[in-house]
């Protein structure tokens, strides 16, 4: 399963940038990522450890992954791919996000989200919806939080 959103933000580059470079700053815009803890780094790469829970009716899902950024562009790309290291197999989950100036209106920003799944975790029409509206609440969260009065926010 792959979804990808487009979504003009209304800030620069950079200050949109800063809310999608750091996992640990999702759940301040994403609450489809419910809690974040990042990892000691070690070398160049950083590392979260990430637990995605959604409702579905009167049942919770949640997912715990192990993130990894394995990209690193400022200002212009990152990707996260999901990084066990218990030795198991487990299904692929890559977020990407891209950034670039948007020329019809000042100061805003073009923000492309893709996020791919390889496991059956969140498949199915009902869980597909539940995570197509958590992603679309999620873009709107995410306008709301750099345009809100008085928030410095990351990247200003």
């Amino acid at each position: 399963m792959q979804i990808e959103r487009d979504t003009l933000v209304p800030a620069p580059t950079g200050r949109v940038f800063a809310l999608v470079d750091d996992l640990a700053v999702y759940p301040a815009w994403m609450n489809l990522v419910h809690d974040v803890h990042e990892e000691p780094t070690t070398g160049e790469r950083r590392t979260w450890n990430v637990e995605l829970q959604a409702q579905v009716g009167p049942l919770a899902r949640s997912k715990r992954l192990r993130m990894t950024r394995v990209v690193h562009e400022p200002d212009r790309r990152v990707v996260f791919e999901r990084n066990e290291i218990d030795g198991k197999q487990h299904s692929p989950w890559i977020l990407a996000a891209t950034v670039r100036p948007d020329e019809s209106l000042a100061d805003s920003t073009r923000l492309t989200m893709t996020l791919t799944y390889g496991g059956n975790l969140w498949t199915g029409a009902v869980l597909q919806r539940v995570l197509d509206d958590h992603i679309e609440r999620g873009a709107a969260a995410l306008c709301a939080l750099v345009t809100e009065s008085g928030d410095a926010g990351p990247g200003r």
